[in-house]
């Protein structure tokens, strides 16, 4: 398997739902948030049935789904992942007094 970058990853998600025509015609961003969360809650409900094997494909949908969405709105999520992950290491413990 060739490694690929998360950027690299984007622009191929981006490629391929455009050529099964995913974006053959205009979509809001709020579409493409709401088809992630639908992929989320298909991980949840694999999770709450037991079954592992659907779960990890169901996570890997997530990824794909967000993949799309920065190809499409061309975002460099590489470069934003490591500025946020920079960023929650200097936050403080449990941060926000938030119960979960």
């Amino acid at each position: 398997m060739i490694n690929k970058s998360i950027n690299q990853l984007c622009e191929e998600a981006f490629k391929i739902a455009k050529s099964k025509g995913w974006h053959d015609e205009p979509r809001e961003t709020g579409t493409l948030l709401a088809l992630i969360h639908s992929e989320v809650s298909e991980a949840l409900e694999a999770d709450r049935k037991g079954n592992q094997e659907n779960f990890e494909e169901e996570l890997a949908d997530v990824c794909i789904r967000i993949f799309d969405l920065c190809g499409f709105r061309d975002i460099d999520l590489e470069d934003v992942i490591h500025t946020k992950m920079e960023r929650n290491k200097g936050r403080s413990y449990k941060h926000g007094n938030k119960a979960y």
